[in-house]
């Protein structure tokens, strides 16, 4: 940053009293600047034990697979983030179920959250951020095409729980609670 996004006034780099950091400071109206990792939230959608993935059309990794995910917005929850991007990517209505995982990329000052979905009909298509979309059976998930390494963690993980017998639609009892 070079310039304060309140006044427009040069930034200097930094540490604040009290903080251990180096922030952004603007010397003209006071304010610190605080950079802090984005939220990429995502889920796996799960149909007649087939999984939804997007082939990427934009960068980075374009042509790559992932599930649907994109960065959260200010107003919405987590999971109205993930479901807001399962119909942006793949054309998808999904009923977001429990907490998959949670993924710190740190290179990217990002904190990836992956959700358990159910994808109830099988309807979907291929979204502006897509170049296709498909259900595949878990044998034929592409792993050396995966976008990222956080969507082969959650998609690693997934399948161990439904080995293990937890269903894409296993709500836990605070999902149940904010539900009602």
């Amino acid at each position: 940053m070079n310039f304060c996004t309140q006044c427009g006034a040069p930034l200097e780099l930094r540490v604040p009293p009290g903080d251990h950091l180096a922030r952004h400071i603007c010397d003209a109206c006071g304010t610190i600047h605080y950079q802090n990792p984005r939220l990429v939230v995502g889920c796996v959608p799960e149909h007649g034990g087939r999984i939804l993935l997007c082939r990427r059309a934009i960068e980075p990794r374009r042509g790559y697979w992932t599930v649907p995910a994109g960065f959260m917005e200010n107003g919405e929850t987590l999971q109205q983030a993930a479901a807001r991007e399962s119909h942006e990517e793949a054309l998808a209505e999904v009923e977001i179920g429990s907490l998959l995982s949670i993924v710190h990329v740190l290179h990217a000052q990002q904190v990836h959250v992956f959700f358990r979905a159910i994808l109830p009909k099988a309807q979907f298509g291929a979204g502006p951020e897509s170049l296709e979309v498909e259900l595949v059976r878990p044998q034929d998930i592409p792993w050396p095409q995966l976008a990222f390494p956080s969507t082969e963690y959650s998609l690693r993980r997934y399948l161990e729980d439904r080995s293990a017998g937890v269903e894409p639609h296993h709500f836990t009892s605070l999902d149940r609670r904010l539900r009602q």
